[in-house]
């Protein structure tokens, strides 16, 4: 980072903003879910409202697609930070909304409507942020140091989580559970509109990406840059053989982290402290990891860095979700959290400089951003699907049922690694 440019680091810095707000809501959703889901959707039945509310949840990830392909051609067309200027003022202000929504006892059918609309709000908006800073971060990036700023970058989105989850933990450390239910967490999404004003003077702050810029010189981007792409038999296969690998890593990542605490207080039941310390472990863990992951895969390849990962989730899955069952210690369950988190979410740090990596500049934006968002099509369900396989098996079968989950979306990965071709050394200034 000290061999950057004040221009490049405020490029890199605005992106990294924006992906910890990403990050920052979502988290905020998942440590909710399981206290504020008869708010919303209440039933005689628990495992209903946490059903309902996990599809409001979900609701959010499959609109991210539509914005990563609306906002990618946006970006393509006018620009990555016009893109980013749009995409950070959508969703803080959805979260910061969220904050003031009714509930069923003040609004009835109106307030699971006005949750569910907030959440296609944001996931549209937040569809676009992570395309257009990927791109304009990895194009500004020097050659040699795409790989580490890539870990770098995807790690906000876990800077996100870390900050939530202290948020979280000071919430309830500060309002026992009936006031936390009341008002702690309005408060808590209410927060999320302060780093998105600091993102949002970073990025009026910024320059555009030159390689966008110099592109524009020789020849205007087409109407449809998405639409160019899947026109062509290689396009298409890139376009496919991408979206496999992001499948397999969103189907794992929210098997493992996104169903984090939801496991640990529905199945384990532990303290929510306990969980909200847990959260921080797992996800300050895959905050470095995914640096860590970015920085190898520049020396050894995306692919085979992501492939390493994989293999490893695959063998360790089940023994540690067992072990988070079956454990009564405090320092072992933080243990098997790292190791969880350390194989089944760092593969994503390659990600962002392999994606600007395969694509040339004139649709870089779009296919990146839908792509990468495409992913949650059918990875965002495994939280969903995670609990029905859990409501339909004893309570002996949890850990192994997790596990398997884990190793779906692990043989997805590998697949899609082996499909792709390595592209480190890919020049993307043409």
């Amino acid at each position: 980072m000290t061999s950057l440019t004040r221009q490049q680091k405020s490029i890199v810095f605005g992106s990294w903003l924006g992906w910890s707000l990403d990050g920052y809501d979502l988290v905020l959703m998942l440590l909710v879910i399981p206290l504020i889901s008869i708010l919303f959707f209440p039933a005689e039945d628990p495992t209903f409202s946490l059903l309902a509310t996990f599809a409001a949840y979900i609701i959010t990830l499959i609109m991210r697609p539509f914005g990563g392909a609306f906002f990618g051609n946006f970006g393509d067309k006018y620009g990555r930070k016009k893109a980013m200027i749009i995409t950070i003022m959508g969703f803080s202000t959805a979260t910061f909304a969220t904050g003031l929504l009714p509930t069923w006892q003040m609004a009835g059918f109106m307030a699971p409507l006005l949750l569910i609309g907030l959440r296609l709000m944001q996931g549209f908006f937040a569809g676009g942020e992570w395309g257009s800073g990927a791109v304009i971060t990895m194009e500004t990036a020097p050659k040699e140091k795409r790989g580490i700023l890539s870990g770098f970058l995807q790690s906000g989105f876990n800077f996100g989580f870390v900050v939530a989850s202290i948020v979280f933990f000071g919430a309830i450390s500060i309002f026992p559970e009936d006031q936390f239910i009341e008002i702690g967490w309005r408060i808590m999404f209410f927060t999320g509109i302060i780093p998105g004003l600091v993102a949002l003077f970073v990025r009026f702050r910024m320059d555009e990406s030159e390689v966008w810029l110099a592109k524009q010189k020789q020849v205007k981007t087409k109407k449809s840059p998405l639409r160019k792409l899947l026109s062509s038999k290689d396009g298409r296969k890139r376009f496919i053989f991408s979206l496999i690998l992001m499948t397999g890593l969103m189907y794992a990542y929210y098997t493992s982290i996104g169903f984090f605490p939801t496991f640990l207080q529905n199945y384990v039941e532990i303290e929510k402290s306990e969980v909200s310390m847990l959260m921080i472990i797992g996800t300050t863990t895959s905050l470095f990891g995914q640096i860590f992951t970015g920085y190898i895969s520049q020396r050894i390849g995306r692919m085979k860095t992501i492939a390493i990962f994989a293999i490893g989730a695959i063998a360790l899955a089940i023994p540690v979700f067992y072990g988070l069952y079956t454990t009564d210690s405090a320092i072992e369950r933080a243990y098997y959290t790292m190791i969880l988190i350390i194989v089944a979410t760092t593969g994503f740090g390659p990600i962002p400089a392999f994606l600007s990596e395969r694509f040339p500049t004139e649709m870089r934006n779009s296919a990146s951003g839908f792509i990468y968002n495409g992913g949650l099509i059918f990875g965002s369900w495994a939280p969903l699907i995670a609990v029905t396989m859990l409501s339909n098996g004893g309570t002996e079968l949890i850990p192994i049922l997790l596990g398997i989950n884990i190793m779906i979306g692990s043989i997805i990965i590998l697949i899609g690694a082996k499909i792709n071709p390595e592209t480190k050394d890919v020049d993307i200034t043409q």
